[in-house]
């Protein structure tokens, strides 16, 4: 079947997952070059920016909530927004052997590809370049916060997988207490930041944590995530919450 070839009903209405942050971008049309920018300038960094933010926890958090999504080998996995390859190294260790990476910033699959071999290709995933019905499973690691629709997003994620497959999202979102909202703005907008520009001497290292919690913040809750799920057609949708900010959401596209 070719790309983009599966029937779907007339595009929902844009939800974007979060306002426009000008203090970061002054247009909506600079966002994606800040983003880009950003990521490819602190892609040599990341996996250590990773492991101080989750106090060395990420790597097997991912690997666990992976299984618990039913990720096994045999199946055909796409990591959307791979960035250096976090959750496919998951899945590898997992015992997949076909996994695809997809990522639009340069610098992070050139990081990506010194680490594993895994067939990579750059792109969004509101425009997934591959063809209808391919993958058993589809991953996206902490990233949701920086598409630009959500419902586009999900309706590429609908497109691409089997009848049957699997979605995974792992996201942070806006804590739900006044004090772990406190503190997640005291570690992520001032402590981390801090420690960052000691261990890397990158200032885009201590802009990304930043842009981190601004994101988070003004993330739309969890609800509205998962209501446009179920507008792109995902049934089975479930969020496993985490402490008071980490959500793993999961769908299964109708066989």
């Amino acid at each position: 079947m070719s790309v983009g070839t599966e029937s779907r009903a007339e595009q929902p209405a844009e939800v974007r997952p979060h306002r426009d942050l000008p203090e970061f971008y002054s247009t909506r049309q600079e966002r994606w070059q800040f983003v880009s920018g950003l990521f490819d300038n602190t892609a040599r960094y990341y996996d250590r920016i990773s492991a101080v933010l989750s106090f060395g926890t990420c790597r097997a958090y991912r690997k666990r909530a992976l299984g618990r999504a039913g990720l096994k080998p045999g199946m055909r996995l796409l990591d959307a927004a791979t960035g250096t390859g976090l959750v496919a190294q998951a899945a590898l260790e997992l015992g997949l052997s076909s996994i695809a990476g997809l990522d639009p910033s340069r610098g992070m699959l050139l990081e990506n590809k010194r680490r594993r071999s895994v067939p990579l290709v750059q792109g969004r995933g509101e425009n997934l370049p591959f063809a209808d019905a391919t993958f058993d499973f589809i991953s996206m690691g902490y990233a949701l916060r920086h598409v630009e629709d959500l419902n586009l997003l999900f309706g590429e994620f609908y497109r691409v997988l089997k009848p049957g497959g699997r979605v995974l999202i792992l996201e942070i979102s806006r804590p739900t207490s006044a004090l772990s909202l406190c503190l997640g703005k005291l570690y992520l907008n001032s402590v981390l930041p801090a420690v960052l520009r000691v261990i890397t001497r990158n200032p885009d290292a201590s802009k990304l944590m930043k842009f981190y919690w601004a994101t988070i913040v003004e993330c739309v809750p969890p609800q509205t995530i998962l209501e446009a799920l179920k507008v792109g057609g995902f049934a089975e949708v479930a969020c496993c919450t985490t402490g008071s900010f980490l959500n793993d959401y999961s769908a299964t596209k109708p066989a």
